[in-house]
């Protein structure tokens, strides 16, 4: 009896083993065959600097998880149809969702409230950590100040140069930039370029126009145009079409005007005239957020960068902001190592942006002051910019 009991013991153990190690199995090869949908929204297309960017991304994204994931997308997403478009993402089965603009947040957040197990990722967002906090919605953005402040060193370089060899007067180093609304992130984005362009050229002033939309060619260029017609010697822009290269490339004026992009290289629309670009690198974040769904972890745990409760942010030193190529057929001399300079005093956290002996004024309440002699930290708790004071006397917003 004995002898009997102990192989039926024995032959119970066995089986239970062998199922449960075939449930193993069979859970581990479900999780690794099983695909996870990414979607994307996008407020334009590949036409479009800024939604090039993204797709940049999304592209490599796709390359770095082959045979894991599976792409959606919905292009050229004007604001008010976002719901509709991040509804039609979720009824595609995405268990993730990148929303790319800023108009596309109030719509995630209450979509990410209504379906718990998508999660949600907005770039550019500011409501993360604002109730109600949702353990599926996400803010993200690389601290794009310290690549808008590099890029105005490589302006200041430029318009150094000019003075000193005559092309220009000292009382005439005039910057333009083309904006497309006052928003924080807009505002904290040209104060940061105009000081990286005084660092070197401290004569400068700038004039601000804003086209309120963020993608229209036509409008863009015939702001800088306008600008260039004002005087300007060298144009920059928070918009998303080459407009404004384009604008600068065309100028006829008896001195040449320069131009420093965004989002991508527009050295190949303005060879003679665009200097530099900068842009966020959206690359990092959204590889570490696919990877933490794919290997069931929380995304704030799974990303490289400074995080403030459901808001993740990095600059230069995690690779989510970046330099374009130098223009090298017009920089100006000693560019390049000003420029390292300059991104690797980021790096170590040694350069701050946002001081000196200025006064601003938020142009939507003139009692809202600040003064730059107590120096101001951007991006100290959340990815999204949100410096919004215009530099008193040296920077002019026209209508």
């Amino acid at each position: 009896m004995n002898r009997n009991l102990i192989i039926t013991i024995v032959t119970v153990f066995v089986l239970l083993f062998f199922t449960g190690a075939y449930r193993l199995l069979e859970i581990k090869t479900g999780d690794r065959d099983h695909i996870v949908k990414v979607g994307y929204i996008y407020d334009g297309d590949e036409s479009a600097p800024y939604t090039a960017n993204f797709i940049r991304a999304q592209h490599a994204i796709e390359k770095k998880y082959e045979g894991r994931i599976e792409t959606v997308v919905k292009n050229n997403v004007p604001d008010g149809s976002g719901e509709q478009m991040i509804s039609e993402l979720i009824g595609e089965g995405c268990e993730i969702i990148f929303t790319t603009s800023y108009g596309f947040q109030e719509a995630a957040k209450k979509l990410a409230a209504e379906n718990p197990n998508v999660q949600f990722c907005q770039a550019t967002g500011d409501n993360a950590n604002t109730a109600p906090v949702l353990a599926n919605y996400h803010n993200f953005m690389g601290r794009i100040y310290e690549g808008r402040y590099a890029s105005g060193v490589v302006a200041g370089m430029k318009l150094r140069q000019m003075i000193d060899e005559g092309i220009i007067a000292p009382d005439a180093v005039k910057v333009g930039y083309v904006a497309a609304y006052p928003y924080p992130e807009v505002i904290s984005g040209y104060t940061a370029f105009f000081l990286g362009v005084k660092s070197k050229a401290p004569e400068a002033v700038m004039t601000v126009r804003y086209t309120d939309t963020w993608n229209s060619y036509t409008l863009e260029y015939e702001c800088a145009k306008k600008m260039i017609d004002e005087g300007c010697v060298l144009i920059s822009q928070h918009s998303d079409t080459i407009g404004p290269a384009v604008a600068c490339e065309e100028s006829a004026k008896e001195y040449p005007v320069y131009h420093v992009g965004y989002n991508q290289s527009m050295v190949g629309v303005a060879p003679t005239r665009s200097l530099v670009s900068t842009r966020i690198n959206w690359e990092p974040y959204m590889e570490s957020a696919v990877g933490a769904v794919l290997g069931k972890k929380k995304i704030e745990n799974a990303v490289h960068a400074d995080v403030h409760g459901n808001d993740s942010c990095a600059g230069f030193e995690e690779g989510w902001v970046e330099m374009m190529e130098i223009n090298t057929q017009i920089e100006a001399e000693g560019t390049q190592q000003a420029l390292d300079d300059t991104v690797a005093a980021f790096k170590k956290a040694d350069l701050h942006v946002f001081e000196g002996e200025y006064t601003g004024t938020d142009p939507f309440d003139m009692n809202d002051r600040i003064d730059l002699r107590t120096p101001y930290a951007e991006n100290e708790k959340a990815s999204a910019p949100s410096f919004h004071y215009v530099l008193d006397d040296v920077i002019t917003v026209k209508e």
